[in-house]
């Protein structure tokens, strides 16, 4: 089960359940539609992989199956990043 992480792994932007807005990796590193296209090309900095649009979990769903309230924050070093 996904765990739904609430923000941008690079900038913080919040993403919640549903927004549009999220992109992950299989790891699920998560990060905003911006970061993931216009930082990163849609390749995950963190492990190399592909970015896709994270899905939405139905609301029905969320009572059993929350979202994640841990906040991964750790922003890319750019300069290193567009060199790999």
């Amino acid at each position: 089960m996904l765990e739904i992480r609430p923000t941008c792994e690079h900038c913080n932007t919040p993403l919640p359940n549903t927004s549009t807005e999220a992109m992950i990796c299989s790891f699920e590193c998560t990060y905003c539609k911006t970061c993931a296209s216009t930082l990163f090309n849609n390749i995950c900095p963190s492990c190399a992989g592909n970015l896709v649009e994270r899905p939405i979990r139905p609301i029905e769903m969320i009572a059993k199956y929350p979202a994640s309230k841990k906040v991964v924050f750790k922003p890319k070093d750019l300069e290193n990043t567009k060199k790999n």
